[in-house]
């Protein structure tokens, strides 16, 4: 299930974007990128649609991901239901 980032506390949002950013292990390559540039540009991705936060009601977490993959899960779920 897609939630809303405009339905999660700023404080939240901006908590589980670095718990996200933190855990990712994303080379930025040669020059080392600041922790709120890394937070800034995620909320800029959930701003613009291409990242979504997703709750999983099976495993009870919650996980950032690219919208496209999201959506190319569900129907491979769906496909295979």
């Amino acid at each position: 299930m897609i939630i809303p980032y405009t339905d999660i506390a700023e404080d939240t949002l901006n908590n589980l974007i670095e718990y996200y950013v933190l855990r990712e292990g994303t080379d930025y390559g040669e020059q080392e990128v600041a922790l709120a540039e890394k937070v800034a540009a995620v909320k800029r991705q959930l701003q613009c649609g291409e990242v979504v936060i997703v709750y999983s009601e099976l495993h009870e977490t919650v996980n950032l991901m690219p919208k496209q993959l999201f959506l190319q899960q569900q129907a491979e779920q769906d496909s295979t239901s």
